[in-house]
């Protein structure tokens, strides 16, 4: 077990209060449990969290639900989507989201995970991508029904006694507890005093707000508990946590990242997005569909059961595809890009392809791949040719010494690059 594993028990919250220990759990509660815990690693302490669920059940009042997120990047991929996904279905379930922007905890960087001191942003860094931050997460959740808020609120005006006073309230022996402070400890690797502040800063956010729940991936345990911590420290109801695991990439094994081109952004072009949805592996497709989608846990359920006995799992593939591509481009997007992605399995080209203007005509083949943009490089252009994996007009190429005289053709590579080339 790791320490950070080991914590959960350490922070075991105080009950709640009698009045909402004995109240009923309907089946509504037990369906919002459910919905809850679709998809995600750890939900912490349960037995709390179903308490929350039935006294706001019982009274009409929606439960505060936060996820804090530092804008360390301007662009988001489906990956990133996972909490969000999760946050609207609790949103769906008519429970107060908080989309917290961290512009405060980023000019500290957060530690989690990292072995070395991460570098922090500048002011001017962190406004431009909280901009588009919150604009692509708006194509998730409900903006009518999203409270949003910036951490700098609260932490500016601690001041510097209300910092002290805030990091009196933990040990350095309990911090040095959290995993990658204490491998880096060991290892001889610097620890930035400011660096404590950030899980202090975070937890704190959840005093300030009055979460009754934060998300955050499984990375984000300590901190999610150091919430759970200062808010009993601050005499309040200690908020559940739940971490949502990473979606793995379009390779089935890696994590979704761009630095591994496995991802799926949500601003690339709808077919390209419909057309990556629909390579995953049938297997993965229903980890997707637990994790991205937003249809109703049973009509899942009886989609997957379908599948198990005899229906094509391809049909469930274009649901999930054509499901994603609505909420990120709308749903006539959707048609055209299912569209798209059966012509070109039939072997047609897509009607949208960019047209390219290239001199020098006859062109050696492996010249005019890499000059139209479809190939990197000339040597990967080659290697394609000899995989047959190139067409110029529906015909394979299979000639690496190919000269291309002048004229207006379509070019393929591979199943899913095309271009209109002019040569003159």
């Amino acid at each position: 077990m790791s320490v950070d594993s080991a914590r959960s028990g350490a922070n075991k919250s105080t009950d709640l209060p009698a009045s909402a220990a004995d109240l009923p759990v309907t089946d509504a509660v037990l369906h919002a449990l459910a919905v809850t815990e679709r998809g995600c690693d750890e939900l912490l302490p349960r037995e709390d969290w179903l308490r929350k669920l039935a006294r706001s059940a019982a009274t009409g009042v929606p439960l505060r639900v936060k996820l804090g997120l530092d804008p360390t990047a301007p662009d988001i991929h489906l990956g990133h989507t996972v909490v969000l996904t999760k946050l609207r279905q609790l949103q769906d379930l008519g429970h107060t989201v908080i989309f917290l922007i961290g512009d405060f905890t980023s000019m500290i960087g957060d530690p989690s995970g990292r072995n070395t001191t991460r570098p922090p942003l500048t002011p001017e860094q962190i406004a431009a991508n909280a901009q588009t931050y919150y604009q692509q997460a708006s194509l998730v959740l409900d903006p009518q029904k999203t409270e949003i808020r910036y951490n700098s609120e609260w932490c500016d005006a601690l001041g510097a006694r209300g910092m002290i006073q805030l990091a009196s309230r933990y040990t350095v022996a309990r911090m040095m507890e959290r995993n990658d402070f204490h491998d880096r400890f060991h290892a001889g690797t610097p620890i930035s005093v400011h660096e404590f502040l950030y899980p202090l800063m975070q937890g704190y956010d959840s005093v300030a707000l009055k979460a009754d729940l934060e998300l955050g991936g499984t990375d984000q345990k300590f901190n999610l508990l150091m919430g759970r911590h200062l808010q009993a420290e601050y005499g309040q109801e200690p908020q559940c946590i739940l971490t949502m695991p990473l979606l793995v990439g379009l390779d089935g094994v890696e994590k979704m990242s761009k630095s591994k081109g496995n991802y799926i952004g949500i601003t690339e072009p709808a077919a390209q997005m419909f057309a990556k949805l629909m390579s995953i592996s049938d297997e993965l497709m229903w980890r997707y569909f637990d994790l991205l989608s937003l249809k109703p846990i049973d009509e899942v359920a009886a989609l997957r059961a379908e599948c198990a006995a005899g229906r094509n799992p391809r049909d469930a593939k274009v649901a999930l595809g054509r499901e994603i591509v609505t909420r990120f481009h709308g749903a006539r997007a959707a048609d055209e890009a299912e569209q798209d992605f059966v012509n070109r399995a039939r072997g047609g080209v897509p009607d949208d392809i960019p047209a390219v203007a290239l001199a020098g005509a006859p062109l050696a083949i492996g010249a005019l791949l890499k000059q139209a943009g479809l190939v990197p490089s000339t040597s990967e252009a080659l290697r394609l040719i000899e995989q047959g994996g190139v067409k110029i007009d529906g015909a394979t190429v299979s000639d690496r010494g190919l000269k291309v005289e002048a004229g207006t053709f379509v070019v393929q590579v591979g199943k899913r690059k095309f271009a209109r080339v002019t040569l003159g």
